[in-house]
């Protein structure tokens, strides 16, 4: 049976005309999200145009997302990314490496167990939006953390309502960015972070923030203290450092 808010985006008038955003950005509109409730059970499928407009956000209509944070091994620094001016929600801001969505137009980014269809899409959307091969993102090498239920508008029209699950990955990769996704890239450390959070010229996106302010910079401590015998940082060191079993509502 489908949930009030499903039932209200089918009625929301999600026919809204994208001829004013990017050609490439509306397309992907088009894509399906997966549907779930606040414990994460996936209830259904639809477009990412209904499930990012507010309105429909306002009913409850919540997708499962992924947020993955690349770390460099030898150094432990995190990559950015700056998301490109052609995005429909959250352009020009700055974030994690990579934030998106397991679909529900692939079977194996549908699949649950020990979170397979988050791991397959971070993969997918590294590649797609950095361009960096997926042979230098193997999905086993991705730690999982914990899932965030946030909510977050973008503009009066569009916003993020989701059930994020947060993933890093420790490895040397090859960034050849697709400009129609990010305008930017670069490579931090803890104190080049929070001097970026420090400068007003700077935007990030709400759920980067967030994560930030309750978790980042506490498990990049930990990645450090727990380097291995080359002295480099490892994600998978992370594995049962956190109850993940849980949805954090934030």
């Amino acid at each position: 049976m489908s949930s009030p808010a499903v039932l209200a985006a089918q009625a929301a008038l999600a026919s809204i005309d994208l001829s004013n955003y990017d050609p490439e950005q509306s397309r992907l509109m088009d894509e399906k999200c997966i549907l779930v409730d606040e414990q994460d059970n996936a209830i259904g499928a639809m477009d990412k145009k209904t499930c990012h407009l507010m309105e429909n956000i306002n009913k409850g209509l919540l997708h499962r997302a992924f947020s993955a944070f690349v770390f460099r091994p030898s150094d432990g620094k995190l990559l950015l990314q700056q998301r490109a001016t052609e995005k429909i929600t959250f352009p020009d801001m700055w974030t994690n490496t990579c934030c998106s969505h397991p679909l529900d137009d692939f079977e194996r980014e549908k699949v649950e167990k020990d979170q397979l269809g988050v791991r397959v899409a971070a993969s997918r959307k590294l590649e797609h939006e950095l361009g960096i091969p997926q042979s230098e993102t193997p999905i086993d090498e991705f730690q999982y953390l914990t899932r965030i239920h946030y909510l977050a508008p973008s503009d009066g029209m569009w916003g993020e309502h989701e059930v994020d699950y947060i993933l890093f990955l420790t490895a040397d990769v090859t960034v050849t960015p697709n400009l129609n996704e990010i305008r930017d890239h670069k490579y931090v450390d803890k104190a080049e972070l929070q001097a970026m959070f420090d400068d007003p010229g700077n935007s990030f996106t709400p759920w980067f923030k967030l994560i930030a302010r309750d978790f980042l910079f506490g498990w990049w401590d930990e990645l450090f203290l727990r380097k291995n015998a080359q002295g480099f940082v490892v994600a998978k060191s992370l594995a049962g450092m956190v109850d993940g079993s849980k949805v954090v509502k934030m």
